[in-house]
């Protein structure tokens, strides 16, 4: 069974990783939903479905028809993320009765590996960069993307509609957008005479909600995209999470924190945060995305 990062940090009896985790997943919308299949190996072929099967009525004689559904086989590769944070002795010994010097510096090593999932979750391209994953901007087939236009448009509440309709099977589990776009929905909103609705997500952070869906907010979603003419637009993603879904994949025991102790050319020790970690899509129609939205 799938995990997100914080349900699986509650499994840790390490407080320094339960702490790192809850750092990643409490500036992330993502990692606070996604969830993570542990995989044995360095990736995972899997079978990704295209078309559902269908049925129909017969009469008593008819001939029956072979429908079935169909697959396109994709592989999914584990990437190493992370990196080395070192504390040094002197400042440890003689700082830390303000602030744990360790925990600090751990702390913000870890919002850079959160930093460099989440741009990698819109962005990643494993063509250009081997070393990385396929985000969702080249996951999304061409099927499964809504367009504002030949050369974009402000948002509609139409439009985003049309979005949240090309999930099938139920609703989105997030809408994910730039913070530019999020506040031309806040408009949209108020212009018809609505307010999105917000509730305390399990952060204490608020959240808003679009017809009952999550928005997440992105900063890596860039605002100065190019449709057309256009080169102002923005994207708006949709998605469901699970195994059977959008899902992250990852090593047994996940994210990790790893003591390298002390160093022999300074007077220090080492902490290292890896993840080995990456993005399948199990199903093309739970993952879709609006594009050209301008200003």
């Amino acid at each position: 069974m799938p995990l997100t990062l914080v349900e699986a940090s509650k499994l840790s009896n390490d407080t320094l990783l339960s702490g790192v985790i809850e750092t990643i997943a409490q500036e992330s919308p993502v990692l606070q939903r996604l969830p993570f299949i542990e995989i044995v190996g360095n990736g995972l072929t899997y079978n990704r479905e295209n078309t559902s099967p269908t049925a129909a009525f017969y009469d008593v004689g008819d001939t029956w028809t072979e429908d079935t559904p169909t697959f396109t086989q994709a592989t999914a590769n584990l990437k190493v993320m992370g990196g080395d944070a070192d504390i040094d002795n002197f400042l440890k010994t003689t700082r830390s009765n303000v602030q744990d010097l360790e925990a600090a510096v751990v702390q913000l090593k870890s919002r850079a590996v959160q930093t460099l999932f989440d741009n990698t979750f819109i962005n990643g391209n494993a063509s250009s960069n081997p070393k990385s994953f396929d985000g969702i901007d080249r996951l999304t087939i061409g099927g499964q993307t809504v367009s504002m236009g030949t050369n974009g448009a402000t948002l509609s509440l139409a439009k985003l509609d049309e979005l949240v309709d090309a999930i099938k099977g139920g609703k989105p589990d997030l809408l994910l957008m730039s913070r530019r776009t999020r506040r031309s929905l806040n408009v949209l909103a108020r212009t018809s005479g609505t307010f999105l609705e917000a509730d305390r997500d399990e952060f204490g952070q608020m959240l808003q909600f679009y017809d009952g869906i999550p928005i997440g907010i992105n900063d890596y979603i860039s605002d100065a995209q190019t449709q057309g003419t256009s080169t102002d637009c923005s994207t708006v993603y949709a998605m469901q999470f699970g195994d059977g879904a959008l899902s992250g994949l990852t090593a047994p025991g996940g994210l990790t924190v790893e003591r390298v102790g002390s160093l022999e050319t300074k007077d220090a020790s080492r902490v290292r945060v890896k993840w080995y970690a990456s993005l399948a899509l199990f199903n093309t129609v739970k993952l879709a995305k609006l594009t050209g939205i301008r200003p």
